[in-house]
């Protein structure tokens, strides 16, 4: 195929054609100052011509400076007007942002720098400081550029990049191909060390239109997402972005007073959260009605429950819906439902131990269930396959799929599985189909429960439980004894007051019990021990942390067989 007639699939055409096409709507709003909820809020704001002329110098400046295609660049900088115009412009460039949580810790960024082996860095001073502080990348970084007017030690600063640049011309992008890494975007390392997913420029295009068709998303929609990655593709599906007021790295925590206060400012129709957020807001009483303007919002990050998507749309129009998307780092989205279906029948199938419906695979997107194993499988086999309604390990192909983990061969080789020109990626999640075409995902595989009574899944079990009065949430975890594998039931309570020799946590123990005896997911299971609080990730402060549980639980179990044999 002719270069010329390869179309472009980098994610920042987008933006260039937003600015032909509308130059004057507002790309992003951003509350430097933080945001007023019952006065006035200054925000400052990028149209989509300017954030494309502000990307079109950044980009002319990493070019002058040694910044090009294939240059792999750690990126640390916080959700406002620079995060963006400096993303997109890494974009234009062709250059492979790294993109970290800052939530995993001094250690966690640490050992994602070493392992991306970036060989520039951009960052605001703080993030310089924690760099030469712990040396992070020392080894492999030959460039380093301060977001701000000064160096603070840098080679440059952002304010002299983008002076280099000829203003006079706009900058013109170099030809990528689909196949061509266009990021590495770390997962949250909350079921084991966190790893570098690599993005080419085919995957983050296929992302961009599954979601303007999984959510019929139309250009001049104004969004508001409490998740920075996801807010990244706002411009790219034409909408403006306003930046929320929140920690990013507590997103259970965002102050719902502030939040609904941008909603109503900007009568926003987009909404993105995790489901700590939607649990947080959901809780909220709104004094101004309801959100009137919201067409849908949109949960990940994990499972959803009832409850909170049931006190959550209260503060929803009839015509808005909820959305659960299903998906991970390496592939999103892969399945959507929406909260009608769920609050209109999947729930009480939940509640019954069938797990949680997470919806019909997006179009374009193929979705497989295999037989569990731990070990590789390096070429696609059809025997692999399992027959409806069997549980099994969820695997996926499609554009939207990455392909590889930045240097992790052998995580690589354990998580996708060659079909010849094509890759199936094991989602590490286990579930099943069921004869509507409906996808049910029952969990981890790693925190199935292998028992000698059979094999118990996290999302099966907990949803029996989960229905008890007085329960907030469960986690099921494994406990060993004399060589045999025991289930145990972690229980977070609604009243974190109760404890665990007080006559209402006897109560709600005798409640489990009963529960539990009606199901078949749950019969066997006798063991349950309260927690003041689950741990939880980083990412999304929702999905429960079940490896630190298992370690907390060992030596209270002990103890109590101690003392009962």
């Amino acid at each position: 195929m002719n270069p010329e007639t390869v179309p472009d699939v980098n994610v920042a055409s987008h933006l260039a054609r937003l600015a032909v096409e509308c130059p004057e709507r507002v790309a992003i709003y951003f509350p430097p100052h933080g945001v007023q909820p019952h006065g006035q809020t200054h925000y400052d704001q990028y149209t989509f011509q300017q954030l494309h002329e502000k990307s079109d110098a950044i980009a002319q400046g990493l070019n002058r400076v040694g910044i090009g295609q294939g240059t792999r660049v750690a990126l640390m900088v916080p959700p406002n007007l620079e995060f963006f115009a400096l993303v997109f412009g890494l974009f234009k460039a062709a250059a492979i942002p790294i993109l970290i949580d800052p939530g995993l810790g001094i250690r966690g960024v640490g050992n994602c720098l070493k392992e991306a082996e970036p060989t520039a860095f951009i960052g605001v001073p703080k993030a310089h400081l924690a760099r030469r502080l712990f040396g992070w990348a020392r080894h492999s970084l030959r460039l380093t550029v301060n977001v701000g007017r000064r160096r603070f030690f840098c080679h440059h600063s952002l304010q002299e990049l983008t002076a280099l640049a000829d203003t006079s011309r706009g900058f013109t992008p170099p030809r990528v191909k689909p196949s061509d890494p266009a990021a590495v975007l770390f997962t949250s390392g909350s079921t084991g060390p966190a790893k570098g997913a690599v993005y080419t420029h085919g995957n983050f295009a296929a992302q961009v239109e599954a979601l303007k068709t999984a959510f019929a998303i139309r250009p001049g929609e104004m969004d508001l997402c409490t998740f920075p990655l996801f807010a990244l593709f706002g411009p790219a599906l034409g909408m403006t972005c306003v930046v929320p007021d929140m920690d990013f790295t507590r997103p259970g925590r965002i102050d719902p007073e502030k939040a609904f206060a941008q909603l109503r400012q900007f009568a926003v129709t987009n909404l993105f959260g995790s489901p700590a957020v939607l649990r947080r807001l959901g809780a909220f009483p709104s004094a101004g009605g309801k959100l009137v303007s919201l067409k849908r919002v949109i949960s990940a990050g994990a499972p959803v429950p009832a409850t909170v998507i049931e006190r959550f749309i209260h503060h929803l129009p009839d015509s808005a819906e909820l959305f659960t998307p299903y998906g991970a780092t390496e592939s999103l989205p892969v399945a959507v439902i929406g909260s009608r279906e769920i609050l209109g029948e999947t729930r009480y199938l939940t509640d019954q131990g069938r797990g949680v419906c997470v919806g019909r695979p997006v179009a374009g997107l193929e979705v497989r269930i295999i037989r569990i194993t731990d070990t590789p499988i390096p070429e696609w086999e059809d025997t692999l396959r399992l027959p409806t309604g069997e549980i099994g390990e969820l695997v996926v192909r499609g554009p939207m799929v990455t392909h590889s983990y930045w240097n992790r061969p052998e995580a690589t080789n354990l998580a996708k599985i060659r079909d010849g020109d094509t890759i199936w990626h094991r989602m590490g999640d286990v579930g099943y189909f069921d004869e509507s075409g409906r996808l049910w995902y029952c969990g981890r595989k790693s925190h199935r429960v292998v028992t000698p009574a059979g094999t118990l899944f996290t999302e099966m079990v907990e949803g029996v439980f989960n229905t008890v009065p007085g329960v907030a949430r469960t986690a099921l975890v494994p406990f060993r004894r004399d060589g045999i594998v025991l289930p145990i039931v972690c229980v977070e309570l609604t009243d974190n007051r109760i404890t665990h020799d007080s006559e209402a946590w006897k109560q709600i123990e005798l409640d489990l019990r009963e529960r539990g005896s009606a199901c078949d997911q749950t019969r066997g299971i006798s063991l349950f021990v309260p927690h003041p609080g689950f741990p939880v990730d980083i990412r999304h402060n929702a999905k429960i942390n079940r490896e630190k549980l298992a370690v907390w639980v060992g030596p209270i179990l002990a103890r109590t067989f101690q003392v009962t044999s």
